[in-house]
């Protein structure tokens, strides 16, 4: 028994003094955390659903909101409520409001956006704003990141309009 364990062990070191010199660690892609609050928000190149590009150039010497929600959550509709009342209020000033549909059928956010009157900016592109900001998977969830490009807050779950309507001080 202790030859076999032995040997075993002498089998790994070998393996280990072989891959000694090889440098797998530099060879794979670097996984970043998303940012945690006081940190700087790395901001992915996302497509809209109307087709243009959202990324850094667009949160540059702002403040922006991102919402990350749902067609079919019933808290969503009444936060994105919320979320289009903020828009409204502060067009032309320097809080820029994203969201990010959970779906991936475009038209399916389309007839939504239509049938609820909603103005907003929304990516489809879950992955890479999961990435930057939160891997939760809750639903509403409202990032805020302030016009210097830090992460303030992620907040799990539906808002009240008072909470929602704070937002215009960033701007």
């Amino acid at each position: 028994m202790k030859t076999r364990l032995h040997a075993a062990g002498a089998d790994r070191r070998d393996a280990l003094t072989l891959l000694a010199g090889v440098p797998l660690l530099a060879s794979l892609p670097a996984v970043a955390a998303p940012a945690e609050p006081g940190q700087s928000v790395a901001w992915p190149d996302v497509t809209l659903l109307d087709g243009s590009r959202w990324g850094a150039a667009q949160a540059r010497d702002k403040a922006v909101i991102v919402v990350f929600w749902s067609t079919t959550c019933p808290f969503c509709l009444r936060h994105n409520a919320h979320v289009e009342k903020l828009r409204r209020a502060t067009a032309g000033q320097a809080l820029e409001i994203l969201t990010v549909a959970r779906e991936r059928d475009p038209a399916a956010v389309r007839a939504y956006l239509a049938r609820h009157g909603y103005g907003f900016q929304v990516t489809l592109d879950q992955g890479p704003m999961s990435a930057s900001l939160s891997m939760r998977r809750v639903i509403p969830l409202t990032a805020v990141v302030h016009r210097s490009g830090r992460l303030k807050h992620v907040i799990p779950g539906e808002m009240f309009e008072e909470d929602v309507m704070e937002f215009r001080s960033l701007a």
